[in-house]
């Protein structure tokens, strides 16, 4: 498996019956990240089996509660699990402020240590990044200062043509390393392998934008420019665009034109307007203007496998 999102809660702030504030859980190059983290979000993680020992870090979006509001609960149940390792919590500016007041009025004494990397920038930039995952922000336009996330793998290693390989009998096993960093081998009498006989091309590097509440932005296209999974929000449909100005939310038909002009892979819509007891009619605006499209569904998984065409190590 190389990218895997799992929807914990995608509808807008209004409360209702099994309707859950937005929350995502994304597994990608084998990191695990939390995106957002509304009410219930920690009862949404047991119900669909996210281990809480897993996150490390959370990524918040905006300061608005169907946003974070359950990030102290988490916090609180961490604590309770006598959690040792450290959490990372990424958040506008005021979310560590915020956070503390609440775990000191609460007395909810933590054990663990909580670095907190607040953002004010409005231009795209570096979050996280280790060896096989990076993460970029993606500034929005919504009521408060507000950022999507871009989620990276790194490109990997070249993999190995074994069946090319045998048939020579210089390249050891210590050699591996070497080809699949891309380097040619040379034989004892000079002659070069060329690296692109005895390895294959590594699959390209999966990527997920996710794009939490804002208006129409378009110059967000060349930061998610080929993004295999686009989630792009999608408050109203287009016969109340005349409210996303004022409420600095998008369509469906926006966030299709946003996933065209980007060439994503596929888009999820999210984050539905308590107006609409029927959001089918969200997915069939915006087939009219991108293909690939897929309701936000709460417990859904959406997974991207990457494969192999030949033989590899």
């Amino acid at each position: 498996m190389s990218l895997q999102l799992t929807i914990l809660g995608c509808h807008s702030a209004t409360p209702r019956v099994n309707a859950y504030p937005t929350s995502q859980y994304l597994e990608i190059n084998n990191r695990h990240f939390l995106i957002d983290c509304g009410e219930g979000t920690q009862r949404q993680m047991r119900k669909y089996k996210v281990g809480f020992s897993k996150i490390n870090h959370i990524f918040i979006s905006h300061l608005h509660g169907d946003h974070f509001f359950g990030l102290i609960g988490l916090i609180s149940t961490f604590g309770i699990l006598n959690r040792e390792k450290e959490l990372h919590i990424y958040g506008p500016k005021g979310i560590e402020e915020v956070t503390k007041l609440q775990l000191k009025l609460s007395m909810s004494h933590v054990r663990y240590s909580i670095v907190f990397h607040e953002l004010t920038s409005k231009k795209s930039e570096l979050i996280f990044e280790d060896d096989k995952v990076s993460v970029r922000t993606i500034p929005l336009n919504h009521r408060v200062y507000t950022n999507g996330f871009l989620f990276t793998e790194k490109p990997k290693t070249r993999h190995l043509h074994l069946d090319n390989i045998k048939q020579y009998d210089e390249i050891e096993i210590c050699d591996y390393h070497n080809l699949k960093a891309g380097k040619d081998f040379i034989l004892s009498s000079g002659e070069i392998i060329p690296n692109a006989e005895l390895t294959v091309s590594p699959e390209a590097p999966k990527s997920y934008a996710y794009c939490s509440d804002t208006t129409f932005k378009p110059d967000i296209i060349p930061i998610i420019k080929n993004v295999d999974l686009l989630y792009h929000e999608s408050t109203f449909l287009k016969e109340l665009e005349h409210l996303c100005e004022r409420t600095k939310h998008s369509t469906a038909e926006q966030a299709a034109t946003i996933a065209k002009e980007a060439n994503a892979g596929k888009l999820i819509l999210g984050h539905y307007s308590s107006r609409y007891s029927d959001v089918t009619c969200f997915k069939e605006e915006a087939e009219t203007v991108f293909n690939n499209v897929e309701l936000g569904e709460v417990g859904k998984k959406y997974t991207t496998i990457k494969s192999c065409k030949q033989l590899v190590n």
